[in-house]
């Protein structure tokens, strides 16, 4: 993407923030939370059963999983609506701009033609073995007619627009709800987010190839701004959160450095040493660290202790003070005597230090 963030930017922005994931990327992720879905009710509720990759997915694959239930809902206006699945020639529905609920219980092969496609999913919304119905709001997901679907599902997987992930994931949490959701990983500085991530409450899926995925985007002057195929748009540092148990969260981080003064150096400003590289984290030092915070997708709760971040309010709370800016920000005094402020860093601590090594 030409100036990668430049255009996520002006997106926001312009509200054009709805960005559709390919079913590739969906199910190289999903296939990670199997055994999550067994008799669950699974609640897509930023996308439009027309044309979503998620309904897509989740619904070819409703038998396999073990589904009880798929709902999936969209906002009113949504700027993709028929251009893809093409399955609404259904009775008076396919109306442009139309908020839908499709309800998903049975799933078969209801053509007999000895394969399963999206063919028979509208045959079963046309005999009314499934629901497809026009939503009585505008399918915002904060609406309350979208937040009683919400309490009747067990699981939420979708990618919200990102403009609105911050009250996104607080609904989500509020609600209790169990959840495997695509945003940018500068989500996790967010005031509101970060938090959670402390408490445990929310942490990184798998992730995307390449720390980047490919979105298609339907506004034309986003979508041409892409140094990617026509109509989509790269977006680095895009993630996965969830606070699904998958099995990456249980794997330790093998440490192989021990500490020293000259490799790791001291902030000037908090009891902590600086460690520019998560590879590189001491496997010896048992006070306080700073990490980039790439640190995550590899962050062990039975291994690491999660404190806190470098700035602002929350950098206040693990005890940092003013540096030699002015800011609350590490810093430290690099090998070339000046003063260095390294880019965010998140505040840790090995639960289990090796002991120092004999000399």
């Amino acid at each position: 993407m030409a100036n990668k963030n430049t255009v996520l930017n002006a997106a926001a922005q312009a509200k054009k923030d709805e960005f559709y994931t390919q079913l590739s990327d969906i199910e190289k992720e999903m296939r990670h939370y199997r055994k999550h879905f067994k008799g669950k009710t699974v609640f897509c509720n930023c996308d439009d059963p027309f044309e979503s990759n998620f309904f897509k997915y989740f619904v070819l694959n409703f038998n396999k999983l073990g589904l009880k239930k798929l709902i999936c809902t969209c906002y009113a206006g949504s700027p993709i609506a028929y251009q893809q699945l093409s399955l609404f020639d259904i009775g008076d529905q396919g109306r442009e701009n139309t908020p839908y609920k499709a309800i998903i219980k049975t799933v078969y092969d209801k053509t007999g033609d000895g394969m399963l496609d999206m063919e028979d999913i509208k045959e079963l919304f046309k005999s009314r073995e499934n629901e497809l119905t026009e939503l009585e709001g505008n399918g915002d997901f904060a609406s309350s007619e979208c937040l009683e679907l919400m309490d009747e599902s067990d699981i939420v997987v979708t990618n919200p627009p990102f403009s609105l992930f911050r009250k996104y994931v607080t609904t989500l949490i509020e609600r209790k709800k169990k959840f495997i959701i695509v945003g940018h990983q500068n989500a996790i500085k967010y005031k509101e987010v970060f938090p959670y991530i402390m408490e445990n409450k929310l942490w990184l899926g798998y992730g995307f190839d390449g720390n980047a995925g490919y979105f298609y985007s339907p506004y034309e002057d986003i979508a041409t701004a892409s140094n990617h195929k026509e109509g989509f748009i790269r977006v680095s540092g895009v993630t996965w959160f969830t606070n699904l148990d998958i099995k990456k969260r249980h794997e330790e981080m093998i440490l192989v450095k021990r500490y020293n003064d000259e490799d790791y150096p001291h902030y000037t400003n908090l009891d902590a040493i600086d460690v520019s590289n998560s590879a590189d984290i001491p496997c010896d030092y048992p006070g306080m660290m700073g990490v980039p915070i790439t640190f995550l997708e590899k962050f062990n709760p039975d291994q690491f202790e999660l404190l806190g971040t470098s700035t602002g309010d929350m950098g206040k709370a693990v005890g940092i003070t003013k540096n030699h800016r002015g800011r609350t920000d590490v810093a430290y005094i690099g090998k070339d005597g000046k003063p260095h402020c390294p880019y965010q860093r998140l505040i840790i601590r090995n639960k289990h230090p090796e002991p120092p090594k004999e000399i």
